[in-house]
């Protein structure tokens, strides 16, 4: 792990091969031992970003992002769904990679970005592919999953890395980058504390085609990143949603 700025603490990790995890822990109120912000960097032709993290910290993560490649070189700028700290830099990323272009599903693209960006966004259709040049990203619509209509996630088809936003979120400084333990038990105890699922009648529906892919890597938004059987843990959070 390398640590890109003392201050803050923002760091890079290399989680699967040429995806890269950029973590800033943050304090954050009524949550014992603070919070984290996540983006992940997908190294290839067309390097993507995804998640932007938040208007101030964009600095931390455009430093650190140069750590690993030259910013400029950019392609594609993608979120979940819309929210501060999914794209609140977005223009900010746009004006650095002026090749660049926001990435996201055809409802965000409708509804907010063609709007908010200032370049027009790439819309992804569900279960379109999107080749970046030696490997590729499928797009999955996930409405209400955990909330807005307009999220989706991404999963990168070489090295089985699902980018997964929101779900699995886990309090603290996120500073172990990968880990093989146990994250649905703490995910689970963040969401009963602050409910942040629209829990939708299709939850479930859409957690069992996202576990169909057969994910190895749950890249989290929030926290550490996993690795191991992505199917069968987010069966697991389908069950416990049910409960």
């Amino acid at each position: 792990m390398s640590i890109t700025n003392q201050q803050s603490g923002t760091n890079v990790h290399e989680i699967a091969d040429g995806i890269y995890r950029i973590n800033t822990p943050v304090p954050l109120d009524g949550v014992e031992g603070g919070f984290s912000f996540n983006q992940y960097l997908i190294v290839d032709d067309e390097p993507l970003l995804f998640h932007t993290g938040p208007r101030k910290l964009f600095p931390l993560v455009e430093e650190a992002v140069a750590h690993v490649i030259a910013v400029n070189t950019l392609r594609h700028i993608g979120f979940s769904h819309v929210e501060a700290d999914e794209c609140g830099s977005l223009n900010q990323w746009l004006a650095a990679a002026p090749q660049s272009s926001p990435l996201c599903g055809a409802v965000a693209a409708m509804v907010s970005i063609g709007d908010l960006a200032d370049r027009p966004p790439r819309a992804i259709m569900d279960g379109e592919v999107l080749s970046l040049g030696t490997r590729s990203v499928r797009w999955f619509d996930t409405p209400h999953l955990p909330h807005a209509w307009e999220c989706g996630f991404l999963m990168e088809q070489h090295t089985g890395t699902l980018l997964c936003g929101d779900l699995f979120t886990q309090s603290g400084s996120g500073l172990k980058p990968l880990i093989e333990t146990d994250i649905l038990g703490p995910s689970e105890a963040f969401r009963h504390s602050m409910d942040y699922f629209a829990h939708s009648r299709n939850t479930g529906a859409m957690l069992e085609r996202l576990a169909c892919s057969a994910p190895t890597t749950l890249a989290c938004m929030h926290g550490s990143a996993w690795r191991g059987d992505g199917g069968k843990l987010l069966r697991e959070l389908a069950h416990s949603l049910e409960q």
